[in-house]
């Protein structure tokens, strides 16, 4: 089930322990990269453009809880999207 991301005003928190700042997170990405060679053959990508993105899971590093994670407003984002 892929969790959404977190966002200027949200952010992730685990529903279990509480942790709002140590995760693992494993994500799906499709990017169209422009790959540089050199005479040597060493790759250096130059350019990438991320086509697509999926969090496929989280997890937390605290307690270990797996898909556990919602997403809650940051503290301060109600005055910076100008909301009293």
């Amino acid at each position: 089930m892929p969790v959404p991301l977190p966002t200027a005003t949200t952010r992730w928190r685990c529903t279990l322990c509480g942790n709002l700042t140590r995760f693992d997170v494993t994500r799906s990405t499709k990017a169209v990269e422009y790959v540089h060679l050199d005479l040597a053959g060493e790759p250096t990508v130059e350019e990438r453009e991320v086509v697509s993105e999926t969090v496929e899971s989280v997890r937390c590093r605290w307690c270990n809880a797996v898909d556990q994670v919602e997403l809650v407003d940051r503290p301060d984002a109600r005055t910076e999207t100008g909301q009293a």
